[in-house]
Protein backbone atom coordinates (compact mmCIF):
# COMPACT_ATOMS: atom_id res chain seq x y z
CA UNK A 1 0.00 0.00 0.00
CA UNK A 2 1.62 3.77 -0.84
CA UNK A 3 1.71 5.97 1.85
CA UNK A 4 2.42 9.72 0.86
CA UNK A 5 4.43 11.07 2.72
CA UNK A 6 4.90 15.48 3.97
CA UNK A 7 7.56 17.37 5.03
CA UNK A 8 10.47 14.64 3.89
CA UNK A 9 13.39 16.46 5.16
CA UNK A 10 10.91 17.53 8.56
CA UNK A 11 11.85 16.35 12.16
CA UNK A 12 8.46 14.87 11.88
CA UNK A 13 7.36 12.55 9.06
CA UNK A 14 3.77 12.43 9.07
CA UNK A 15 2.54 9.73 6.62
CA UNK A 16 -0.82 8.54 5.28
CA UNK A 17 -2.52 5.83 3.29
CA UNK A 18 -6.10 5.77 2.76
CA UNK A 19 -7.13 4.74 5.66
CA UNK A 20 -3.95 4.45 7.82
CA UNK A 21 -1.74 6.77 9.60
CA UNK A 22 1.98 6.65 10.59
CA UNK A 23 4.15 9.52 12.29
CA UNK A 24 8.09 8.99 12.11
CA UNK A 25 10.33 10.70 14.46
CA UNK A 26 13.23 11.90 11.88
CA UNK A 27 16.22 13.33 13.64
CA UNK A 28 18.39 10.22 13.93
CA UNK A 29 21.12 12.44 14.70
CA UNK A 30 19.66 13.57 18.01
CA UNK A 31 18.09 9.80 18.38
CA UNK A 32 14.89 11.08 17.62
CA UNK A 33 15.09 13.26 20.98
CA UNK A 34 11.60 15.46 20.83
CA UNK A 35 11.75 19.28 20.63
CA UNK A 36 8.44 21.95 20.78
CA UNK A 37 8.25 21.88 17.02
CA UNK A 38 8.17 18.05 17.02
CA UNK A 39 5.53 17.77 19.57
CA UNK A 40 3.21 20.10 17.71
CA UNK A 41 3.71 18.34 14.66
CA UNK A 42 2.51 14.63 16.49
CA UNK A 43 0.34 16.53 18.41
CA UNK A 44 -1.63 17.58 14.93
CA UNK A 45 -1.31 14.74 13.10
CA UNK A 46 -2.52 12.33 15.93
CA UNK A 47 -5.96 14.83 16.31
CA UNK A 48 -5.92 14.80 12.44
CA UNK A 49 -6.02 10.93 11.87
CA UNK A 50 -8.16 10.28 15.05
CA UNK A 51 -11.31 11.27 13.11
CA UNK A 52 -10.29 10.08 9.78
CA UNK A 53 -7.97 7.00 10.50
CA UNK A 54 -8.49 3.36 11.29
CA UNK A 55 -5.00 3.18 13.07
CA UNK A 56 -2.20 4.76 13.57
CA UNK A 57 1.63 3.50 13.45
CA UNK A 58 5.09 5.75 15.39
CA UNK A 59 8.63 4.76 15.36
CA UNK A 60 11.88 6.50 14.70
CA UNK A 61 13.69 6.84 11.75
CA UNK A 62 16.68 4.56 11.92
CA UNK A 63 17.53 1.08 14.18
CA UNK A 64 19.26 2.93 16.78
CA UNK A 65 16.58 4.76 18.68
CA UNK A 66 12.71 4.85 18.31
CA UNK A 67 13.12 8.42 21.01
CA UNK A 68 16.10 9.07 23.44
CA UNK A 69 13.29 11.56 25.30
CA UNK A 70 13.09 15.24 25.17
CA UNK A 71 15.73 17.79 24.25
CA UNK A 72 16.65 18.65 27.54
CA UNK A 73 19.64 21.08 27.17
CA UNK A 74 17.49 23.48 25.20
CA UNK A 75 14.99 23.26 27.87
CA UNK A 76 17.65 23.37 30.19
CA UNK A 77 19.94 26.41 28.40
CA UNK A 78 16.38 28.37 27.62
CA UNK A 79 15.23 28.09 31.32
CA UNK A 80 12.03 29.08 32.87
CA UNK A 81 10.66 30.80 29.58
CA UNK A 82 7.60 30.54 28.30
CA UNK A 83 8.72 28.56 25.50
CA UNK A 84 10.04 25.91 27.88
CA UNK A 85 6.67 26.08 29.71
CA UNK A 86 4.89 25.41 26.40
CA UNK A 87 7.61 22.38 25.75
CA UNK A 88 6.01 20.43 28.61
CA UNK A 89 2.67 21.66 28.30
CA UNK A 90 2.11 20.76 24.90
CA UNK A 91 3.96 17.11 25.81
CA UNK A 92 1.82 16.56 28.14
CA UNK A 93 -1.26 17.42 26.34
CA UNK A 94 -0.24 14.47 24.00
CA UNK A 95 0.41 11.66 26.22
CA UNK A 96 -3.21 13.01 27.48
CA UNK A 97 -4.14 12.48 23.85
CA UNK A 98 -2.74 8.83 23.31
CA UNK A 99 -3.58 7.74 26.38
CA UNK A 100 -7.20 8.58 25.59
CA UNK A 101 -6.88 8.06 21.29
CA UNK A 102 -10.00 6.60 20.15
CA UNK A 103 -8.18 4.14 17.53
CA UNK A 104 -5.53 1.97 17.80
CA UNK A 105 -2.04 3.30 18.12
CA UNK A 106 0.93 1.08 17.71
CA UNK A 107 4.46 2.39 19.07
CA UNK A 108 7.43 0.24 17.32
CA UNK A 109 9.67 1.18 20.10
CA UNK A 110 12.81 -0.15 18.05
CA UNK A 111 15.86 1.03 19.87
CA UNK A 112 16.71 3.71 22.87
CA UNK A 113 13.18 4.51 23.86
CA UNK A 114 13.66 6.80 27.38
CA UNK A 115 12.06 10.16 28.76
CA UNK A 116 9.88 11.45 26.52
CA UNK A 117 9.79 8.50 23.63
CA UNK A 118 8.26 7.08 26.65
CA UNK A 119 5.27 9.08 26.66
CA UNK A 120 4.89 8.57 23.18
CA UNK A 121 4.55 5.09 23.23
CA UNK A 122 3.34 3.85 26.99
CA UNK A 123 -0.06 5.35 27.13
CA UNK A 124 -0.85 3.86 23.88
CA UNK A 125 -3.00 0.54 23.71
CA UNK A 126 -0.10 -1.31 21.83
CA UNK A 127 3.75 -1.07 22.45
CA UNK A 128 5.79 -3.36 20.24
CA UNK A 129 9.59 -3.85 21.74
CA UNK A 130 12.56 -5.97 20.02
CA UNK A 131 15.79 -7.33 20.90
CA UNK A 132 17.05 -3.31 20.08
CA UNK A 133 14.92 -2.29 22.51
CA UNK A 134 16.37 0.03 25.48
CA UNK A 135 14.05 1.23 28.07
CA UNK A 136 15.08 3.57 30.69
CA UNK A 137 13.36 6.48 32.49
CA UNK A 138 16.56 8.16 33.52
CA UNK A 139 15.43 11.49 35.33
CA UNK A 140 16.25 11.20 38.94
CA UNK A 141 20.01 11.53 37.34
CA UNK A 142 19.65 14.89 35.94
CA UNK A 143 17.57 16.10 38.59
CA UNK A 144 14.38 16.13 37.53
CA UNK A 145 11.53 13.11 37.97
CA UNK A 146 9.75 10.74 36.09
CA UNK A 147 7.48 12.65 34.03
CA UNK A 148 5.29 12.04 30.65
CA UNK A 149 3.12 10.02 33.11
CA UNK A 150 5.38 8.26 35.10
CA UNK A 151 3.68 8.91 37.80
CA UNK A 152 0.71 6.94 35.70
CA UNK A 153 2.46 4.04 34.74
CA UNK A 154 4.65 3.08 37.07
CA UNK A 155 3.12 2.14 40.19
CA UNK A 156 0.70 0.41 38.02
CA UNK A 157 3.83 -2.33 36.91
CA UNK A 158 4.09 -5.68 38.81
CA UNK A 159 5.00 -4.88 42.57
CA UNK A 160 7.41 -2.18 43.43
CA UNK A 161 9.13 -2.44 40.07
CA UNK A 162 7.88 1.18 38.80
CA UNK A 163 9.81 2.80 42.14
CA UNK A 164 12.66 0.74 41.62
CA UNK A 165 12.33 1.52 37.59
CA UNK A 166 11.86 5.29 38.45
CA UNK A 167 14.58 5.83 41.26
CA UNK A 168 17.37 3.92 40.16
CA UNK A 169 16.65 4.77 36.41
CA UNK A 170 17.68 1.18 35.37
CA UNK A 171 17.83 0.33 31.89
CA UNK A 172 15.47 -2.49 30.73
CA UNK A 173 16.49 -4.33 27.59
CA UNK A 174 14.75 -6.49 24.70
CA UNK A 175 12.90 -8.93 26.22
CA UNK A 176 12.69 -7.11 29.63
CA UNK A 177 10.50 -4.53 28.60
CA UNK A 178 8.12 -7.13 27.52
CA UNK A 179 8.15 -9.16 30.45
CA UNK A 180 8.09 -5.78 32.80
CA UNK A 181 4.33 -4.43 31.28
CA UNK A 182 5.78 -1.66 29.51
CA UNK A 183 5.72 -3.32 26.03
CA UNK A 184 2.43 -5.53 25.33
CA UNK A 185 4.46 -7.29 22.35
CA UNK A 186 7.65 -8.54 21.11
CA UNK A 187 9.08 -9.10 17.92
CA UNK A 188 12.66 -9.16 16.10
CA UNK A 189 13.76 -6.60 14.81
CA UNK A 190 14.25 -8.32 12.07
CA UNK A 191 10.37 -9.22 11.25
CA UNK A 192 9.05 -5.50 12.22
CA UNK A 193 9.62 -4.34 8.41
CA UNK A 194 6.91 -7.08 7.88
CA UNK A 195 4.61 -6.10 10.53
CA UNK A 196 4.47 -3.11 9.47
CA UNK A 197 3.47 -4.09 5.82
CA UNK A 198 1.05 -6.10 7.06
CA UNK A 199 -0.52 -3.31 9.42
CA UNK A 200 -1.10 -1.24 7.23
CA UNK A 201 -2.44 -3.49 4.73
CA UNK A 202 -4.66 -4.79 7.06
CA UNK A 203 -8.40 -4.45 5.81
CA UNK A 204 -9.96 -4.05 9.20
CA UNK A 205 -8.63 -2.27 12.50
CA UNK A 206 -10.16 -5.04 14.22
CA UNK A 207 -7.28 -7.17 13.34
CA UNK A 208 -4.91 -5.57 15.02
CA UNK A 209 -4.14 -7.78 17.81
CA UNK A 210 -4.38 -11.07 16.13
CA UNK A 211 -1.83 -9.45 13.49
CA UNK A 212 0.32 -8.38 16.68
CA UNK A 213 -0.02 -11.92 18.27
CA UNK A 214 1.25 -13.25 14.90
CA UNK A 215 4.35 -11.17 14.93
CA UNK A 216 5.24 -11.55 18.79
CA UNK A 217 7.07 -14.09 19.65
CA UNK A 218 8.38 -15.60 23.43
CA UNK A 219 12.29 -13.89 24.24
CA UNK A 220 14.98 -15.58 23.75
CA UNK A 221 16.02 -14.75 27.58
CA UNK A 222 14.05 -14.84 30.82
CA UNK A 223 13.60 -11.34 32.78
CA UNK A 224 16.97 -10.29 33.64
CA UNK A 225 15.02 -9.18 37.00
CA UNK A 226 13.18 -12.21 37.70
CA UNK A 227 15.76 -13.59 40.29
CA UNK A 228 15.82 -10.13 42.39
CA UNK A 229 11.86 -9.07 42.19
CA UNK A 230 11.25 -10.09 45.55
CA UNK A 231 14.11 -8.56 46.78
CA UNK A 232 12.46 -5.25 44.80
CA UNK A 233 9.38 -6.04 46.22
CA UNK A 234 10.41 -6.11 50.15
CA UNK A 235 12.89 -3.28 50.10
CA UNK A 236 10.78 -0.81 47.86
CA UNK A 237 7.94 -1.41 50.08
CA UNK A 238 8.81 1.15 52.73
CA UNK A 239 6.91 4.00 53.92
CA UNK A 240 9.85 6.48 52.72
CA UNK A 241 13.02 6.98 51.17
CA UNK A 242 14.95 6.80 54.15
CA UNK A 243 13.23 3.44 54.87
CA UNK A 244 13.71 2.10 51.52
CA UNK A 245 17.94 2.72 52.13
CA UNK A 246 17.61 0.99 55.50
CA UNK A 247 16.34 -1.87 53.95
CA UNK A 248 19.33 -2.14 51.53
CA UNK A 249 21.73 -1.53 53.91
CA UNK A 250 20.41 -4.70 55.49
CA UNK A 251 19.34 -6.96 53.20
CA UNK A 252 23.20 -6.87 52.05
CA UNK A 253 23.55 -8.70 49.23
CA UNK A 254 25.48 -7.58 46.32
CA UNK A 255 22.90 -6.23 44.26
CA UNK A 256 21.16 -4.33 47.43
CA UNK A 257 24.83 -2.87 47.17
CA UNK A 258 25.04 -1.66 43.67
CA UNK A 259 21.19 -0.31 43.95
CA UNK A 260 22.31 1.85 47.33
CA UNK A 261 25.93 3.32 45.00
CA UNK A 262 23.36 3.83 42.05
CA UNK A 263 20.70 5.72 44.30
CA UNK A 264 23.72 7.72 45.80
CA UNK A 265 24.44 9.07 42.72
CA UNK A 266 21.12 10.54 42.43
CA UNK A 267 19.63 13.95 43.48
CA UNK A 268 18.66 13.66 46.79
CA UNK A 269 15.74 16.29 46.22
CA UNK A 270 14.76 14.10 43.09
CA UNK A 271 14.81 10.68 44.68
CA UNK A 272 12.49 12.33 47.29
CA UNK A 273 10.15 13.98 45.05
CA UNK A 274 10.38 10.60 42.48
CA UNK A 275 9.10 8.84 45.83
CA UNK A 276 6.23 11.58 46.48
CA UNK A 277 5.02 11.61 42.83
CA UNK A 278 4.76 8.02 42.45
CA UNK A 279 3.03 7.48 46.00
CA UNK A 280 0.28 9.99 44.70
CA UNK A 281 0.40 8.95 40.75
CA UNK A 282 -0.91 5.58 42.54
CA UNK A 283 -4.39 6.91 43.18
CA UNK A 284 -4.83 8.94 40.33
CA UNK A 285 -6.39 9.07 36.98
CA UNK A 286 -3.72 9.98 33.96
CA UNK A 287 -4.88 12.99 33.23
CA UNK A 288 -4.60 14.29 37.19
CA UNK A 289 -1.08 12.79 37.26
CA UNK A 290 -0.11 15.02 33.73
CA UNK A 291 -1.38 17.82 35.58
CA UNK A 292 0.49 17.48 38.62
CA UNK A 293 3.35 16.79 36.77
CA UNK A 294 3.15 19.94 35.18
CA UNK A 295 3.31 21.42 38.33
CA UNK A 296 6.16 19.69 39.11
CA UNK A 297 7.92 20.58 35.45
CA UNK A 298 7.06 24.37 36.22
CA UNK A 299 8.99 24.24 39.37
CA UNK A 300 11.44 22.45 38.37
CA UNK A 301 12.58 25.02 35.92
CA UNK A 302 12.46 27.73 38.42
CA UNK A 303 14.55 26.36 40.62
CA UNK A 304 16.13 22.73 41.01
CA UNK A 305 19.07 20.42 40.40
CA UNK A 306 17.78 19.91 36.85
CA UNK A 307 20.12 22.66 35.29
CA UNK A 308 23.30 21.32 37.30
CA UNK A 309 22.56 17.28 36.38
CA UNK A 310 22.56 18.43 32.69
CA UNK A 311 25.58 20.14 32.96
CA UNK A 312 27.25 17.47 34.53
CA UNK A 313 25.91 14.82 32.91
CA UNK A 314 24.89 16.17 29.22
CA UNK A 315 26.81 19.49 28.41
CA UNK A 316 30.37 19.28 30.37
CA UNK A 317 29.69 15.44 31.33
CA UNK A 318 32.20 15.83 34.08
CA UNK A 319 30.11 13.47 35.74
CA UNK A 320 30.34 15.67 39.11
CA UNK A 321 26.57 16.96 39.77
CA UNK A 322 26.87 19.43 42.96
CA UNK A 323 23.35 18.87 43.87
CA UNK A 324 21.92 21.15 46.35
CA UNK A 325 21.15 19.66 48.99
CA UNK A 326 24.04 17.41 48.98
CA UNK A 327 22.71 14.67 51.30
CA UNK A 328 18.83 13.23 51.49
CA UNK A 329 18.84 13.88 55.01
CA UNK A 330 18.97 17.61 53.94
CA UNK A 331 15.90 17.37 52.10
CA UNK A 332 13.04 18.86 54.23
CA UNK A 333 9.50 17.88 53.61
CA UNK A 334 8.90 21.34 53.30
CA UNK A 335 11.01 21.29 50.16
CA UNK A 336 9.75 18.84 48.60
CA UNK A 337 6.46 20.30 49.12
CA UNK A 338 7.36 23.19 47.31
CA UNK A 339 7.36 21.25 43.97
CA UNK A 340 4.07 20.17 44.20
CA UNK A 341 2.83 23.23 45.02
CA UNK A 342 -0.55 24.89 42.81
CA UNK A 343 -0.08 26.90 39.93
CA UNK A 344 -1.96 30.41 39.15
CA UNK A 345 -5.22 28.83 37.35
CA UNK A 346 -4.12 30.69 34.24
CA UNK A 347 -1.37 28.80 34.32
CA UNK A 348 -2.57 24.88 35.41
CA UNK A 349 -2.23 22.27 32.65
CA UNK A 350 -6.01 22.15 31.24
CA UNK A 351 -7.04 18.77 29.68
Amino acid sequence: MALSVRQSSSSVLATESSNKGMIILNRPKALNAINLEMVRKIYKHLKKCEKSKSLVIIKGTGDKAFCAGGDVRALVEAGPTDESKSFFREEYSTNALIGNYKIPYIAIINGITMGGGVGLSVHGKYRVASDRTLFAMPETAIGLFPDVGGSYFLPRLQGKLGLYLGLTGYRLRGGDVFYSGIATHYCESSKIPDLETALLNCPDADDVPELLQKYHSTPEKPFSLQPVLEQINKNFSADSVEGILENLQNDGSEWAKKTLETLSKMSPTSIKVTFRQLELGSQLSLAQCLIMEYRLAVHHLERSDFKEGVRALLIDKDQKPQWQPTKLADVTEEHVQWFFRKLPDTEELKL
